[in-house]
C-alpha cells in the first residue's frame, strides 16, 4: 500500500509539474493577472503617464544641445523631477564633438531618499541626435529627429518612477542621471574609423567628475529605446561582463513577473552606451537595457532608429508597462 500510495503521489507530482510547465508556456506577457506574487507591495507604474511625459518631452521638438527646445525641455525636466521631490542637480558641462567644436551640455541629477546609505543609480539620456543619418531618404540625413524613443523614452520611464518615489519612497536611495550629449556621434556617413569617445560625453564627464565627490552606488541601470512596439531586451555584452550579477537580477525578475518573452535571456550586442563610461571611469557596476532585436533592417536597433520616423506615435504603453514593472519591483525589493 505504501508504496502504491507513493507511486500515486509520484504520478500527481508529475501532473502537477507538466501544467505549471504548460501554464508557463502559455502565459501571455501582458496580463498583469498572471504575474507571480511577491512579498513586497510595489507601487504600481502608470504607462499612460510615462507616455505623456514622452509625448511632453517630444513637443519641445528635437532636443539638440544649444537649441531652444532642447532648453525648454531641460527647464521643464528640472521642473517635474523637483516637484516630484527631487534635490536637482543640475552639472553644466563643456566638451568638443567629434568635429572638434566646442559645446555645452546639462547632466541633470534628482536624488531621492538622500540620507539612505545604499544608493542606485537609474540612468537615460535627454538630448536628441542630431541627424538622421539612419533615413532611407538621403536628403533627410541632416536633419535632427524627435528622438520618442532615442532617448525620451528612457526618460518618460525614470519620470514616471520619481512621480512613484514621491507618493511611496522605497526603502534605498534612488540616484536619477539624465545625461546630455549622448549622441553626438560622428553621422554614418563620416565613421570611417569607431571611436568610442565620440559618444556618450555626458556620462563619460560625470563618471570623471560626479556631482558628489565620492559618489558611488550598489549598481546602475541605463534605459535606452524601451519604447517600441514588441520591444526586445537581450543580455548586452558590456553589461554581461562588467555587472553580470546585475544583469541577472533584473532578467530574473522580469520573468518572475512574467515577461521573460520580453527580456530574453541570451546574449544581445556589445553596444558603447552611457553605461559602458559609467563602468570605466565610475567604477559603478552597470547595465544597459536597450531594445536588440537580431532580426531589425536597423542594425539590430529599432526599426526607426536615427529616422525622422523616431516619432511619438510608435511608442507602445505595454513597452512602456513592461519595463516600468521590472525597475519597480527591483527597487523596491532592495
Amino acid at each position: 500500500m505504501k508504496q502504491i500510495i507513493i507511486a500515486i503521489s509520484f504520478l500527481i507530482s508529475i501532473v502537477i509539474v507538466s501544467s505549471c510547465q504548460m501554464g508557463q508556456k502559455n502565459r501571455k506577457t501582458t496580463k498583469k493577472g498572471n504575474k507571480k506574487e511577491l512579498k513586497i507591495v510595489v507601487p504600481e507604474f502608470n504607462a499612460d503617464s510615462a507616455f505623456l511625459f514622452i509625448e511632453e518631452q517630444v513637443d519641445f521638438g528635437p532636443r539638440v544641445p544649444g537649441s531652444e527646445g532642447h532648453n525648454n525641455c531641460g527647464l521643464w525636466i528640472v521642473d517635474k523631477l523637483g516637484r516630484y521631490g527631487g534635490e536637482v542637480v543640475v552639472q553644466n558641462f563643456k566638451t568638443r564633438t567629434y568635429d572638434k567644436v566646442a559645446r555645452n551640455g546639462k547632466n541633470i541629477i534628482a536624488s531621492f531618499n538622500p540620507d539612505a546609505q545604499k544608493r542606485l543609480l537609474l540612468m537615460a539620456h535627454w538630448d536628441t541626435r542630431p541627424f538622421a543619418d539612419h533615413d532611407d531618404n538621403v536628403e533627410n540625413h541632416n536633419t535632427p529627429i524627435d528622438g520618442a524613443n532615442d532617448g525620451a523614452s528612457g526618460v518618460g520611464v525614470l519620470i514616471e518612477m520619481a512621480r512613484q518615489f514621491h507618493k511611496e519612497s522605497p526603502k534605498v536611495g534612488v540616484d536619477i542621471i539624465l545625461f546630455d550629449l549622448e549622441d553626438w556621434g560622428p553621422p554614418h556617413e563620416k565613421q570611417i574609423t569607431y571611436d568610442e569617445e565620440y559618444w556618450g560625453l555626458g556620462s563619460q564627464y560625470w563618471s570623471q567628475n560626479p556631482h558628489i565627490y565620492g559618489y558611488s552606488a550598489s549598481y546602475g541601470i541605463l534605459l535606452d529605446m524601451v519604447g517600441a512596439k514588441n520591444a526586445e531586451f537581450r543580455r548586452e555584452y558590456h553589461s554581461d561582463r562588467e555587472a553580470g550579477f546585475v544583469v541577472d537580477l533584473v532578467w530574473n525578475t522580469a520573468a518572475d513577473l512574467g515577461y521573460r518573452d520580453i527580456f530574453i535571456d541570451e546574449q544581445g550586442g556589445q553596444i558603447t552606451d552611457d553605461h559602458y563610461f559609467v563602468n570605466k571611469y565610475a567604477k559603478i557596476p552597470s547595465i544597459d537595457i536597450i531594445h536588440l532585436d537580431p532580426n531589425s533592417k536597423n542594425r539590430s536597433f529599432f526599426d526607426h532608429w536615427h529616422t525622422i520616423d523616431d516619432k511619438v506615435e510608435h511608442i507602445d504603453k505595454q513597452s512602456l508597462q513592461i519595463v516600468g514593472d521590472v525597475l519597480m519591483t527591483v527597487v523596491y525589493n532592495e
